[in-house]
């Protein structure tokens, strides 16, 4: 069990967490919030790069102020940008990192670096330098290293960015695994990661909670609120850009989804709402 309690940070006069308070089971949470919510300071807390100003964060009630050593080696961590050096291989890296949270018998080291840079799909390139891989291929290296010393705790940042769609999916599945004995806080703005993967999410606005809900109850508030249509000519242009969740042309006519509380045109069809319709609902119909 993961508390976060009253967890509260200010710097340079700024206000990035105000008394945030969650608690994260066994499972996949999805934290989602526009930029600048104070989604990756509440993950560097929780993940003890950064100190709060106020509050603590209990992992099976060690607390991260009191014993931040102990807490480091439950933790698994990957940062929104994932810098390693570029003349290391993964094989390296991943080597360091088990040293670091305390494996020190060599040949369950070299067993869990095979079987997470497998689980990455990696293997192959075990040996190359960084230095040759893309973006995407380094961010795998960035959640093998995560996974490494089978830590209480994985705070993933942004783990899916770089990732093409088989990749993502491998992600997801990897995800699901490991979830039925791992806590899993998850922070992305691909709305359709937390959805195809988390039951429990929290949103952040200007750094305060502003939901702790299920994926479910996200969707509800957007429910009798999301409408499809093709919509009259201009109609577009007089509306506020916040209403408009997409837009496409079809030929000669504009297919448009739309966020309103009645019916917005003739000839719109109201739509269950998805996870993204729910978000942008609950933020007055804009993520930024």
């Amino acid at each position: 069990m993961i508390e976060i309690r009253n967890l509260s940070k200010t710097y340079n006069q700024h206000q990035a967490l105000s008394s945030v308070n969650l608690r994260i089971s066994t499972g996949i949470f999805g934290l989602l919030g526009p930029n600048g919510a104070g989604k990756s300071t509440l993950m560097r807390i929780m993940a003890t790069l950064m100190k709060p100003s106020t509050g603590d964060v209990f992992i099976d009630s060690l607390s991260i102020n009191a014993h931040p050593e102990k807490v480091r080696r439950m933790i698994g961590y990957l940062p929104q940008h994932f810098h390693v050096y570029p003349q290391l291989t993964p094989i390296e890296i991943l080597d360091y990192v088990g040293v670091m949270k305390g494996l020190t018998n060599k040949q369950e080291r070299k067993e869990q670096i095979l079987h997470w840079l497998h689980e990455v799909n990696l293997t192959s390139k075990a040996n190359d330098k960084l230095k040759t891989f893309s973006h995407g291929m380094k961010q795998r290296v960035g959640i093998a290293q995560a996974f490494m010393g089978n830590p209480k705790l994985i705070v993933l940042d942004e783990p899916t960015v770089g990732l093409d769609p088989e990749e993502r999916l491998r992600f997801r599945n990897l995800l699901s695994k490991e979830a039925l004995n791992k806590s899993i806080l998850l922070s992305t703005h691909v709305v359709t990661d937390i959805e195809s993967s988390c039951y429990e999410l929290a949103v952040l606005k200007k750094g305060e909670l502003i939901l702790d809900a299920t994926v479910d109850q996200l969707k509800e508030r957007a429910c009798g609120k999301v409408w499809e249509g093709i919509v009259p000519p201009g109609y577009l242009e007089n509306l506020a850009e916040d209403t408009i969740l997409s837009s496409e042309h079809r030929g000669t006519t504009i297919h448009a989804r739309v966020l309103a509380e009645e019916k917005p045109f003739n000839g719109a069809v109201m739509l269950d709402p998805n996870l993204e319709d729910g978000y942008l609902a609950l933020l007055g119909g804009t993520s930024s």
